[in-house]
């Protein structure tokens, strides 16, 4: 049986923690989106973290999302509108250290309070009258808690969605300069990706930009070709980069996740 718990405490290393997470804080204030609302989850005693929902209507599909680094919910007052016209509810959630959340990030704290966050979010849906399907996605560094999220739920999940994010540990450590660190490790799990998303059998779609400077390409089509799943997409945008991958491709972007979720 693979020890993820273990590879998630080795990731905990602080040079690998200064490197990986860049929380950007954000003052207590309600969405820019009148009809949009925070919701704090507790994952531990004292420890909450801020989500935002962007309703578009009550029997609408459901995305919960978990953003990329440096990112944080209050920046999806400018992307929720475009889930919003495709008739899409939008649940965008921090991590530790991120906006409003509180304490600070390590990548075993980021997986073990996903499944919190994602009871929560099933809690919220029921309390609220929202009766649509549940999708799971996450970009780049939040492919982790998504993948994470469909490897052990996927019985209440109708599909994941993966953009610009990672597979191989052994990758990532050497993008970060911190390979040396497992010099007597053969193969490094980390957050383990790769061997999670072998089990998802869900629908899954990956998307990932031709150009991403950050994270490759290469690393998107690796998911792609590990995937469980029986039905699942792909979409390569060309001349896309890492954060640009909704300006230079947003038709097709929102065209491959609504096929997804017609097709689930």
């Amino acid at each position: 049986m693979i020890d993820f718990d273990n590879g998630l405490t080795l990731h905990d290393h602080p040079e690998i923690l200064y490197r990986l997470f860049y929380p950007r804080r954000e003052v207590a204030r309600e969405s820019e989106s009148l009809k949009a609302e925070n919701r704090f989850v507790t994952v531990e005693n004292g420890v909450s973290i801020c989500c935002r929902f962007y309703p578009a209507s009550s029997d609408a599909p459901n995305i919960i999302f978990f953003h990329g680094n440096g990112e944080t919910a209050p920046d999806y007052d400018y992307v929720a509108p475009v889930y919003g016209e495709c008739g899409l509810n939008l649940f965008v959630t921090d991590y530790r250290g991120y906006g409003m959340s509180d304490g600070s990030p390590t990548c075993t704290a980021m997986i073990k309070d996903a499944h919190p966050i994602f009871h929560d979010f099933k809690a919220f849906l029921k309390e609220k009258n929202f009766n649509g399907g549940i999708f799971v996605m996450g970009r780049s560094l939040g492919s982790a808690p998504a993948i994470e999220v469909a490897y052990h739920y996927q019985e209440e999940i109708k599909g994941l969605i993966i953009e610009s994010g990672f597979a191989s540990a052994r990758n990532q450590l050497a993008r970060l300069g911190v390979l040396q660190l497992f010099k007597d490790i053969e193969n490094p799990i980390g957050f383990g990706n790769d061997l999670k998303i072998k089990k998802v059998t869900i629908p899954t779609l990956i998307i990932h930009g031709q150009w991403d400077e950050i994270i490759p390409a290469t690393e998107g089509k690796a998911l792609y070709e590990l995937s469980g799943a029986v039905r699942k997409y792909s979409l390569f945008i060309p001349e896309a980069g890492h954060n640009d991958i909704m300006m230079v491709g947003l038709n097709e972007y929102m065209e491959a996740i609504e096929n997804l979720i017609q097709n689930s």
